[in-house]
């Protein structure tokens, strides 16, 4: 079914006339309750909730239109229109997770029980070798594994050659990339 500009009009003068979407989906054919409302707010029709004045679906036709009125498909009375609501205000914005500022204490990191003893044992060696680079000196085949505080003069990143397609050195790799099923075994 699509919303020709014949079943849009239809649409329009039935839900003017104060007919419900089940009335106007039935007229229609082919098209469910929901569609009708979901036309209707596209359309940005009225939501009729606030009209005292609208005629019931009903009502006969000398009552719902006037001896004196030029055309029978005349658009509703503006007095009859309801008014558009004002905008709902926006949604509030979900806060997020803050920025620890420089010299703050850091959240914990993850405990030593959750890496193995062999990777960790790895990592302490190859920190002994660590080039000890700053940010600016990091480069696309430097390790960036950091180390230490941020908000003290004593961190630095690895910067010793990284293992192909990973950021980090083959011994950070080890502590930052596990298999599933390591990570899942140790939490037991």
């Amino acid at each position: 079914m699509s919303w020709t500009d014949e079943r849009v009009e239809l649409l329009k003068k039935m839900w003017g006339d104060g007919q419900s979407a089940s009335q106007i989906a039935k007229e229609l054919g082919g098209v469910t309750r929901n569609a009708v409302i979901g036309k209707v707010h596209r359309l940005g029709l009225s939501n009729r909730a606030t009209t005292a004045s609208a005629k019931p679906a009903t009502a006969s036709k000398a009552e719902a239109k006037p001896a004196t009125e030029p055309k029978p498909k005349a658009p509703p009375k503006p007095e009859t229109v309801a008014k558009p609501a004002a905008p709902e205000p926006a949604a509030p914005i979900p806060i997020r997770k803050a920025i620890i500022p420089a010299g703050q204490p850091l959240p914990p990191q993850p405990s030593a029980n959750e890496i193995s003893p062999e990777a960790l044992a790895k990592v302490s060696e190859v920190e002994k070798k660590a080039k000890r680079l700053s940010l600016l000196e990091l480069t696309e085949r430097t390790c960036k594994w950091p180390v230490g505080d941020p908000a003290t003069d004593d961190f630095w990143f690895c910067g010793l050659a990284t293992q192909a397609g990973k950021p980090y050195c083959e011994a950070h790799v080890g502590v930052a990339f596990q298999p599933m099923s390591a990570r899942r075994d140790r939490r037991r």
